[in-house]
C-alpha cells in the first residue's frame, strides 16, 4: 500500500532540490531510492535528456537497484548505434505517445525491442517509458522534443500496480521541474565557458556583468597569428578556409587549453591566450606558456607532414608578461570579457616581428630569463607604450 503522504514528502524534497544546484544524476538516483522506501517497486530506471553543448548532444543516466547509477554522454556527429535505433525510448519519442508500456511476463507480450528480452531474462516484469516535455535550449534532433524521458522497470511479480503507476506519473512531473532548473543552470555554465572561457565565464555567472567591471591581474600572454592568411583564404574559398581556420585554432588555442591556459579571444585568425600568475607563481605561468608554444610548434610540424588542402600552415607566437586589465569592455548592451593593456599590445607587436626576424616564437626578457638555456637574443625594438627599445629573444 502506497501512502501518498510519503509521496508528498518526495515532492517537498524535489522542491528543495530545484532551489539548489544538485547534480542531476545524483538527484535521479536518490529519487529512485526514495520511491522504493515509499513502496513504489522501482528496480531499474533510465533518464535521458538533450543538451546544448559544443561536443555533447545528449546525456543519459541508468540506475539499477543495488548497482548504483551509470552516466553516459552521446557526442555530436556520432553514428546512431544499433541499440538506440532499436530502443523503446526512441520509439516512444518518435511516436509522440504519452506512455509506452510493455508487460514482460505475459505469454503474448510483444518483445519488438531487444532490450525487453534482456530485461525479461533478468527477471523484470514490467517496463514503461514516460516522456516529460518542457522548453529548454537543446540541440535539434530527430524527434524535436526537449525535456526529459524516463524509463521505469520493476521485478514485482505482477508488475506496476495502478497505484504505483499513478505515483510514478505524479512524481515524474515534479522531478521534471527540478531537472529543468538543474539543466538550465548547466547549460548557462556551458555557454558562458564556451564563449568566454572558464575563468571569464565563472566571473560573469558570479555577477561581474556591468560595463567597466574588471580587475588588474598579473599574467603571461600568449598571442599567435596565422601566416599568409589573406592569400590562403583567397585560394581556398569560404568553406574550405573555415575548415582550415578551425584546424589552426585546434593547433594553437588547443595547445593553450591543454597546458592550463585560458583562451580569451579569437581575433580574426589570431589567438589571445592568458596564463594568470595568481597563486601558482610567475615561474609556473611562464613554464605553461612556453609549453603551449612548444606544443603549438609540434602540432604544426605534425600537421604539415600531410598538409591540409596541400598547403603548409605557419604561425608566429609572442609571449609577454605583465599587468593586464581583465574585465568587461564594449558598450552596455554588447560586452565582451577580455584582457587589455600594455602587455597585450606588446604581444601583438612582438608577434608581428616574428615575420621580419624569421623566427617562430619571440618572448620578452622577463620570460627569456626563465628559459635561459633556450633563449637567443635578437635585438632591441620599439614597442608601443615603452619609452625605450625592449630586448627580445627567440625561443630555440
Amino acid at each position: 500500500m502506497i501512502d501518498m503522504a510519503d509521496i508528498d514528502s518526495i515532492e517537498d524534497w524535489l522542491i528543495d532540490q530545484a532551489l539548489g544546484r544538485p547534480e542531476l544524476t545524483d538527484m535521479f538516483a536518490e529519487l529512485c531510492e526514495r520511491l522504493r522506501l515509499c513502496d513504489v517497486p522501482v528496480d531499474r530506471a533510465m533518464i535521458g535528456w538533450s543538451t546544448l553543448h559544443p561536443l555533447i548532444e545528449a546525456e543519459t543516466a541508468t540506475w539499477e537497484n543495488g548497482f548504483g547509477i551509470e552516466y553516459e554522454q552521446i557526442v555530436h556527429a556520432a553514428e546512431m548505434r544499433e541499440d538506440w535505433l532499436q530502443s523503446p525510448v526512441r520509439a516512444a519519442l518518435l511516436s509522440g505517445d504519452p506512455m509506452l508500456r510493455r508487460r514482460l511476463t505475459e505469454n503474448n507480450a510483444p518483445m519488438e525491442f531487444p532490450l525487453l528480452s534482456t530485461l525479461a531474462e533478468k527477471g523484470y516484469t514490467d517496463y514503461l517509458v514516460l516522456p516529460t516535455e518542457f522548453a529548454m535550449p537543446s540541440f535539434p534532433n530527430e524527434h524535436t522534443r526537449s525535456g526529459i524521458v524516463v524509463s521505469w522497470a520493476t521485478k514485482e511479480a505482477h508488475g506496476f500496480s495502478d497505484e504505483a503507476l499513478a505515483a510514478i506519473r505524479y512524481i515524474q512531473k515534479r522531478f521534471a521541474l527540478a531537472a529543468r532548473a538543474t539543466l538550465e543552470g548547466q547549460i548557462s555554465r556551458t555557454i558562458a565557458e564556451t564563449y568566454l572561457g572558464r575563468i571569464a565565464g565563472e566571473k560573469v555567472l558570479k555577477g561581474q556583468i556591468r560595463h567597466g567591471d574588471g580587475e588588474t591581474i598579473e599574467a603571461v600572454i600568449y598571442f599567435s597569428d596565422m601566416r599568409n592568411s589573406t592569400s590562403i583564404a583567397e585560394t581556398l574559398g569560404p568553406e574550405s578556409y573555415l575548415r582550415w581556420l578551425n584546424t589552426y585554432f585546434d593547433v594553437t588555442a588547443g595547445a593553450v587549453l591543454d597546458n592550463g591556459g585560458e583562451v580569451l579571444d579569437f581575433i580574426g585568425d589570431a589567438v589571445l591566450g592568458v596564463f594568470p600568475i595568481g597563486s601558482q607563481g610567475l615561474d609556473v605561468a611562464v613554464e605553461k606558456a612556453i609549453a603551449s608554444a612548444d606544443d603549438t610548434c609540434r602540432r604544426l610540424e605534425t600537421l604539415n607532414k600531410a598538409p591540409l588542402f596541400g598547403t603548409s600552415m605557419q604561425s608566429g607566437i609572442a609571449l609577454s608578461v605583465g599587468s593586464v586589465m581583465f574585465g568587461n569592455i564594449g558598450v552596455a548592451h554588447r560586452l565582451t570579457f577580455s584582457v587589455i593593456g600594455q602587455t597585450v599590445h606588446a604581444a601583438t607587436r612582438i608577434e608581428s616581428l616574428t615575420k621580419s626576424l624569421g623566427v617562430g616564437v619571440l618572448m620578452t626578457e622577463d620570460i627569456a630569463r626563465r628559459a635561459t638555456d633556450r633563449s637567443r637574443p635578437v635585438g632591441a625594438f620599439e614597442l608601443g607604450g615603452f619609452a625605450a627599445p625592449q630586448p627580445l629573444y627567440a625561443l630555440e
